[in-house]
């Protein structure tokens, strides 16, 4: 039986920390691992403590380059995609992701989808030497990201819902 609370782990290419906290385990589907964070939740946020003030619900996708956090009202980003390396599973109850700099959001108010952060990753692509696999890999999640946020492809369109209302 999975764990009911899952410890996701995000770090920078070189390896320094980037995002930790726990979440709840949802659901498991074809889509992936829904996870649900709740406000108030201790976190740890480019290796500070922190704690999440709106909750959220974290899609940990099987095998794709990136992770999809849905947000409720107030955030002013519906969904927020990072571009990442696949998920690593440690067991049941842990899930290791490396972020690769790269987001893709939907804003609320507007629907407006954006590519952010190119010049982090133009950066980080120097700085940490990413191969040129990763980079392709990256700018080809980004690509397909950016299309799937704006045209109503699932899960982004309204699939999330019933796991927000979980953890709101």
């Amino acid at each position: 039986m999975p764990s009911d609370v899952v410890r996701v782990i995000y770090r920078k290419y070189d390896g320094s920390a980037h995002r930790d906290y726990p979440a709840r385990r949802l659901a498991e589907d074809d889509l992936g691992v829904w996870l649900g964070v709740t406000e108030g939740t201790a976190s740890v946020y480019h290796g500070r403590p922190s704690v999440e003030q709106i909750p959220f619900v974290l899609l940990v996708p099987h095998r794709a380059w990136w992770t999809g956090m849905f947000n409720p009202p107030p955030r002013t980003s519906e969904v927020y995609c990072d571009i990442t390396t696949p998920a690593r599973w440690e067991g049941d109850d842990t899930v290791h992701l490396i972020d690769l700099d790269l987001d893709v959001v939907r804003r609320r108010s507007t629907g407006l989808v954006e590519l952010r952060d190119e010049d982090e990753f133009a950066e980080h692509r120097v700085r940490f030497g990413y191969p040129d696999e990763v980079v392709a890999q990256a700018q080809a999640a980004a690509a397909r990201l950016l299309t799937a946020l704006g045209d109503g492809t699932e899960p982004f369109a309204s699939a999330y819902r019933k796991w927000l209302a979980l953890v709101v």
